[in-house]
């Protein structure tokens, strides 16, 4: 009987696995109720491409934990406000962009100028644009400088073209989400997201004069 009882006894870390990343209205249901295994849920599937975004688009990882701090603390606040006309991801990454946004314009009024990203230091974790280097030493020491010339680049770029190239061609987000997220028209997301990949390669072009045998990533050289 105890082994029987036992057995009907739900782990809530089993329930956390098993939890499939679609179940968005499980998951918000929990969270409505202040159940635990939601909170490490949302944190499990979010806390890393969350900070990733944010430190991309403030630009500087060293201030991007307390940004995603107060990303997580307006979901937990404003999950009442949740309904379901997105998914939980969008939702959730509408807020750290205007966070991020937020964050940005703080720092542009209060020390009028950008601060710098980091040389030889990326967010954590996140998804690079240059596949994992499996060559020789020189490869892989050529890959990151050209790494390092992508995200410099980028950290230049307006943050209205920023944002729309990062999430589409960092979190291969599609143009619907995107739209979704900076509450913008489809044809405006696309605009921008030209703009923006040409301002991103005249930008590399600039600094590829010294260094040419360094290439584009992928997408950036169509």
């Amino acid at each position: 009987m105890t082994d029987t009882l036992e057995a009907m006894v739900i782990d809530p870390i089993e329930l956390i696995s098993a939890l499939p990343e679609e179940d968005d209205d499980r998951l918000v249901q929990g969270l409505r109720q202040g159940e635990e295994w939601a909170y490490e849920k949302l944190l499990e599937r979010f806390q890393v491409p969350v900070y990733n975004l944010v430190a991309r688009l403030i630009r500087d990882p060293a201030e991007a934990s307390d940004v995603v701090q107060n990303v997580f603390i307006k979901i937990f606040r404003k999950i009442d406000s949740f309904r379901g006309d997105s998914t939980l991801k969008t939702w959730v990454f509408r807020i750290a962009v205007n966070e991020a946004h937020n964050h940005y314009r703080w720092n542009f009024r209060h020390r009028g100028q950008e601060v710098g990203l980091d040389d030889g230091e990326s967010a954590n974790g996140s998804k690079d644009w240059v596949s994992a280097s499996t060559g020789s030493p020189y490869d892989y020491t050529l890959e990151n400088e050209r790494q390092r010339l992508i995200e410099e680049a980028l950290g230049e770029l307006s943050p209205r073209y920023r944002s729309v190239v990062v999430l589409r061609d960092v979190e291969e987000l599609s143009y619907e989400e995107i739209a979704e997220i900076l509450q913008l028209p489809l044809g405006t997301v696309k605009s921008r997201l030209l703009r923006g990949r040409e301002a991103l390669r005249h930008l590399l072009r600039k600094r590829l004069e010294p260094a040419a045998e360094i290439e584009l990533a992928p997408q950036l050289a169509e």
